[in-house]
C-alpha cells in the first residue's frame, strides 16, 4: 500500500454546499456509517446474550471494542475491495480487538448483508429526526405567512402569465400542504432491523446455539435491542424498505423543491414580490442579493429523483442474495439523505425569513389594467348580455385596452350596450383585481386546519 492509498481524500461538501454543516451529513458521514456497523455487530452479539446463545461477558466484550475511534476509516475502505464491502475487514478487525474468549462470537451466523443493511436503517433512523424537524419548522413559519397573508392579492399565473388573482396567504398554505405531505410520508417508513444469514433462512443462528426455531425470536430481540422495527421475513433482496425510504425522502426534497421554484420566479428583479431574508451576494456584482436557498434547495430536487430511481431499480434483485443491485444503494442511499435534510435545512431558514412585498403584488395586478379579471366579467355580463355576446364584447375590449394602452374599465365604460345597464361605480368594483379572490380565504382557513404528523416513536437508537 503506498501513502497515496492511504491520503483521506474526504467529501467534506465542497460541492455540495445545500448538505455542508447539516445534521444530517453528520449523521451520515464514513464515521457514522462505521459507528452504526459496529452498533449492529454489538446488538447481534448483546440479543445472543440476552436469548442464552452468548455468554455476557462476550457481547461486554464487544459493546467496549465497538467503537469507531478505535478502527481506521480510510484503510477499511481500501480493504474493502478485496471483499466487495467494508463489513468484511471490519469484522476482522473488530475480532481481533475482542479478547479471544469473546472472539467467537463477533458476528456470529451473520452475513455482511445483515451488517451493512441494518447500519443503513441506523443511519436513516438517526437522520430522519433532524429532517422532519427542520419540516416541522418550516411548515411552523408558513403557516404564519399564509396567516398573514390569507388575504393579500396578487396574480395567478398559469403557463408563466398572469391568470386570474389569488393570495399569497393561498400560496403559503400550498407550500405548506407539501411539507405536510412530505412529512407524513417520511414518518410513516418502516426502518426494519436485517438478520437472515447467508441465504435468509437464519439457519447459522440456529444451528450456533443448538436451538432450532430460534431465529424468529433472535431477530424481534436484535431489532428492539436497535430501536429499528422487526422484519418479517429477510429483505435481502426484498427491497421494500429502501424503496419506501428513497420515495419518501425523493418526496420530500422535490416537495421543498416546488416552493423554492416559486421563490426563485417571484423574487426575479423584475416581479419582486418576496425576498429571502439574507440573499447571498455575488462575486462579480456587489448589488446583488442572490436567493442562494432556494437555489440549493432546487439543486437538491433535481437530483433526488435519479438518486431515488436507482435505489428503486434495485427492487429488480436476483435470488436471494444480489451481485450490484445491493452494492449499488449504499452511496446512493447516503446522497439522497444528505441532500434531502441539507434541502429540509434550506427550506425552514428560507420560510423563517421570506420578506412578502405586498405592495409589489399589488403593483403586478395592474399590469394588465383590469384584463386580469376578464373571467369574472365575461361571467358578469353574460347574464345581461347573453354569453356569446359577452364574450365577443371583451374580447374586443381587450383587444382596444392593449392596442390603446387604456384601462378595461374606460374602454367598456364606453361600450354603448353597457352603458345603460352596469353603473360606473359597478364596473369599477368588477375589474378591481382584489374583488375576485374566490374561496381563497376560506381554503386558507381550510389548510391551516391540518396538523404535522407527530414524530415517529424514536425508541433506543445506539
Amino acid at each position: 500500500m503506498t501513502s497515496t492509498d492511504r491520503t483521506p481524500v474526504a467529501d467534506v461538501g465542497l460541492l455540495s454546499p445545500v448538505r455542508a454543516g447539516s445534521a444530517v451529513e453528520t449523521a451520515t458521514g464514513d464515521v457514522a456509517f462505521l459507528q452504526a456497523m459496529l452498533d449492529a455487530e454489538a446488538a447481534l452479539t448483546r440479543a445472543q446474550a440476552r436469548l442464552g446463545h452468548a455468554p455476557a461477558s462476550a457481547a461486554a466484550a464487544v459493546d467496549a471494542a465497538a467503537r469507531a475511534e478505535r478502527f481506521d476509516v480510510r484503510d477499511l475502505a481500501l480493504r474493502a475491495r478485496a471483499g466487495g464491502n467494508p463489513v468484511i475487514p471490519l469484522v476482522a478487525d473488530l475480532t481481533a480487538a475482542v479478547p479471544d474468549d469473546a472472539a467467537p462470537f463477533v458476528h456470529r451466523g451473520a452475513t455482511s448483508q445483515d451488517i451493512l443493511d441494518t447500519a443503513a436503517m441506523l443511519v436513516a433512523a438517526r437522520s430522519r429526526p433532524p429532517i422532519l424537524a427542520d419540516l416541522h419548522r418550516t411548515a411552523e413559519a408558513l403557516a404564519l405567512l399564509a396567516a398573514g397573508h390569507r388575504d393579500t392579492p396578487m396574480p395567478g399565473r398559469t403557463l408563466t402569465q398572469h391568470a386570474v388573482p389569488t393570495t399569497f396567504g393561498l400560496k403559503a398554505a400550498g407550500w405548506r400542504s407539501l411539507v405536510l405531505d412530505a412529512a407524513d410520508r417520511l414518518s410513516a417508513v418502516r426502518l426494519p432491523a436485517q438478520l437472515g444469514g447467508a441465504a435468509g433462512t437464519l439457519a447459522a443462528f440456529e444451528t450456533l446455539a443448538r436451538a432450532p426455531g430460534s431465529g424468529p425470536g433472535l431477530v424481534e430481540a436484535y431489532a428492539r435491542d436497535l430501536g429499528l422495527d422487526a422484519p418479517v421475513l429477510p429483505w435481502h433482496t426484498l427491497r421494500t424498505p429502501v424503496a419506501d425510504l428513497a420515495a419518501a425522502l425523493a418526496f420530500t426534497a422535490v416537495a421543498l423543491g416546488k416552493a423554492a421554484a416559486d421563490v426563485l420566479v417571484l423574487s426575479r428583479t423584475e416581479i419582486g414580490e418576496v425576498a429571502e431574508g439574507s440573499g447571498g451576494g455575488s462575486s462579480a456584482m456587489p448589488h446583488k442579493a442572490n436567493p442562494v436557498r432556494a437555489t440549493l434547495i432546487a439543486a437538491a430536487a433535481r437530483q433526488a429523483p435519479a438518486l431515488a430511481a436507482v435505489l428503486l431499480g434495485s427492487l429488480a434483485a436476483e435470488d436471494e442474495r444480489a451481485a450490484g443491485a445491493w452494492h449499488a444503494e449504499w452511496q446512493t442511499l447516503r446522497e439522497l439523505l444528505r441532500l434531502t435534510g441539507g434541502a429540509a435545512r434550506a427550506a425552514s431558514e428560507l420560510a423563517d425569513g421570506l420578506q412578502v412585498f405586498a405592495h409589489r403584488m399589488r403593483d403586478n395586478l395592474d399590469l394588465t389594467r383590469g384584463l386580469v379579471v376578464s373571467e369574472r366579467l365575461t361571467a358578469e355580463l353574460g347574464e345581461p348580455l347573453g354569453r356569446r355576446a359577452a364574450g365577443e364584447l371583451l374580447t374586443a375590449a381587450a383587444r382596444r385596452a392593449v392596442a390603446e394602452d387604456l384601462d378595461l374599465q374606460d374602454v367598456l365604460a364606453d361600450e354603448p350596450d353597457l352603458k345603460d345597464r352596469i353603473g360606473t361605480e359597478r364596473l369599477r368594483q368588477l375589474t378591481d383585481p382584489a374583488g375576485y379572490l374566490g374561496s381563497a380565504a376560506a381554503l386558507v382557513d381550510r389548510a391551516l386546519r391540518r396538523t404535522p404528523p407527530p414524530s415517529p416513536q424514536r425508541r433506543n437508537l445506539p
